[in-house]
């Protein structure tokens, strides 16, 4: 059997108020040829389906667009897709019978019996092959929140969410391991933050729930054949186990992740051991810049920016432009500058980052009583925020400035 494992395709996501509805589809597009082109028996979608929990009609059409070709184009497909954090598990879930109809199972939610009690039987699914037959078992496990794992009674400082989850995914491999056949692989899926992932500094949200954010890998029992990871952007292994995989998010979803080489993951089972783990590289629609690739002064910057000569495009294939100035004082007219620099090439100015080299000032070295803070004024405040910001005393006219604001 041949699995495919990606995850965080952010449906809706805008970056710096420019929607990315293009670049989506060209990746699904390009998702529809692989399936094809790499004959995959299975399409493992591990989270972060959407970019918010409340997504908008056209991405909502987007995915279910997608799913229906994929069908079409590969009837004997298993499509399984579980909800991340960014996801709302109630609308994942809602269209949910109609989508298992034609061959996709959503788990958006843990479900509990009318006694409570969590059915662990519907998160363990059948992956079948060509021939119908059962080939692996999925544990298809949801991101997480403290209400959807068993309640834990657990040592003196241990965290009952964290035992809780192991619970949970032992409770699901005892269920697999109980309905498999001799040859049928265990199969886990996961939208979490393990230890020693690498997160991107801008894009992903920060998973902390009761205390704990990151989980070790023992949560998953060594029989498990693969674990399908999503949450974390960067494509990454887990603890130096190779069969625990983050697959990564299919485009770069802040400029942080300029450099991240964005992936699916081909995994191709021999019986109940994985024989092959292969990255299959996704092609960018979109090219992400950052003008200069460190901070520099603006008559440096403007000089680059100058010199950019980006062939034309249409509006939603023209990159992505970072700007990156490195301030020695304010600059009032700094985006207006910029915009000249940038008029009639064929960019769209997403962002403009500004940093300083300044020294720590004595606002930072010292620290105040109350009385010392009382007696501050606040010209006295705005002197030492410059000097901490640009490193050097604040200008006669910038000091003129911010008395004529503090007049009554």
């Amino acid at each position: 059997m041949r699995l495919l494992h990606t995850s965080d395709w952010h449906l809706g996501q805008s970056l710096h108020n420019f929607e990315r509805h293009y670049e989506h589809q060209r990746f699904l597009d390009w998702l529809l040829d692989t399936i094809v082109a790499e004959q995959a028996d299975a399409l493992l979608i591990a989270g972060d389906i959407y970019d918010n929990a409340n997504p908008s009609a056209a991405s909502q059409k987007q995915l279910y667009r997608f799913l229906r070709q994929a069908k079409e184009r590969a009837p004997h497909l298993n499509l399984v897709i579980i909800a991340g954090n960014h996801d709302s598990p109630g609308r994942l879930d809602a269209p949910g019978p109609l989508l298992e109809a034609h061959g996709t199972r959503v788990i958006g939610a843990v479900q509990r019996d009318a006694d409570g009690e969590i059915d662990v039987e519907s998160l363990v699914l059948p992956l079948t092959g060509r021939d119908g037959a059962v080939v692996a078992w999925c544990l298809a496990v949801p991101f997480l929140r403290p209400g959807d794992v068993p309640r834990m009674t657990t040592e003196e400082g241990a965290d009952p969410y964290l035992a809780g989850i192991a619970q949970l995914y032992k409770q699901a491999f005892e269920l697999a391991v109980s309905k498999r056949q001799d040859g049928q692989a265990i199969i886990a899926m996961g939208h979490c933050h393990m230890v020693d992932g690498q997160m991107s500094s801008d894009s992903e949200r920060r998973i902390v729930i009761g205390g704990t954010e990151m989980l070790p890998t023992g949560i998953f029992d060594p029989a498990i054949a693969y674990a399908a990871l999503g949450h974390l952007h960067l494509a990454q292994s887990v603890g130096k186990q190779e069969h625990i995989r983050y697959c990564g998010s299919p485009l770069p979803l802040s400029f942080a992740e300029v450099n991240y080489a964005h992936q699916v993951l081909r995994i191709d089972l021999d019986g109940a051991a994985v024989r092959e783990i292969a990255a299959v590289p996704i092609p960018r629609a979109v090219d992400l810049l950052r003008i200069p690739s460190k901070p520099a002064p603006l008559a440096q910057v403007l000089e680059e920016l100058d010199a950019l000569a980006p062939p034309d495009a249409p509006v939603e294939q023209q990159p992505f432009l970072e700007v990156r100035v490195l301030l020695e004082q304010p600059e009032p007219g700094l985006r207006a500058r910029i915009e000249a620099a940038l008029d009639g090439k064929a960019v769209r100015l997403a962002k403009i980052e500004t940093s300083t080299a300044a020294r720590n000032s004595s606002i930072d070295k010292e620290v105040m009583t109350l009385d010392q803070l009382e007696k501050l004024k606040p010209d006295d405040i705005f002197k030492q925020l410059y000097q901490q910001r640009f490193g050097n005393e604040a200008p006669a006219d910038q000091l003129s400035a911010f008395a004529e604001l503090m007049l009554p």
